[in-house]
């Protein structure tokens, strides 16, 4: 499943959210298809009932079961997930160098993946052992896939 949106926020007191698209746009989305949302780390399809894009990237919709401004705000913040769009490669980043973003200072080679449930973390080999930081794309300021390094904003604690 790749993610494609965001819920933002309810809009209106009867279900409606508005959602942002990530890679994908609103005219791509297949209307007949099921989309699905994460709950306690497992997707529960729902279907759109209505669809009306706001710009290049963002929507205004109704999914299947959302009836109130109560359903709809559990789902602010949610990510959609939809699994007929077809996926790039996943890069191994084996041997890749990380970098903290914050001081450019080598952390490490990555040695191995954790794929935590909503979470993908990487092993990396540091001076003082191995840690285990996360590769969210929030995290990820940039990729040199010539050097083979990534950089990281590294939350504070972690290493």
């Amino acid at each position: 499943m790749q993610k494609i949106a965001q819920v933002l926020k309810s809009n209106g007191t009867d279900g409606e959210l508005l959602i942002s698209f990530f890679d994908v746009y609103p005219e791509d989305i297949d209307l007949q298809e099921p989309v699905f949302i994460k709950f306690d780390g497992l997707p529960v399809p729902f279907y759109f009932e209505s669809f009306t894009p706001r710009g290049t990237g963002r929507a205004l919709v109704r999914l299947t079961g959302v009836r109130s401004l109560k359903d709809a705000d559990e789902l602010a913040g949610s990510a959609i997930f939809a699994d007929y769009f077809e996926e790039e490669d996943d890069e191994d980043l084996t041997g890749w160098i990380v970098l903290d973003a914050s001081t450019g200072a080598r952390i490490g080679p990555v040695t191995g993946y954790e794929d935590i449930p909503g979470n993908l973390c990487v092993y990396v080999d540091t001076p003082s052992g191995q840690v285990l930081l996360p590769l969210h794309q929030d995290l990820v300021t940039s990729m040199d896939h010539d050097n083979k390094e990534i950089t990281l904003t590294i939350p504070e604690g972690l290493l």
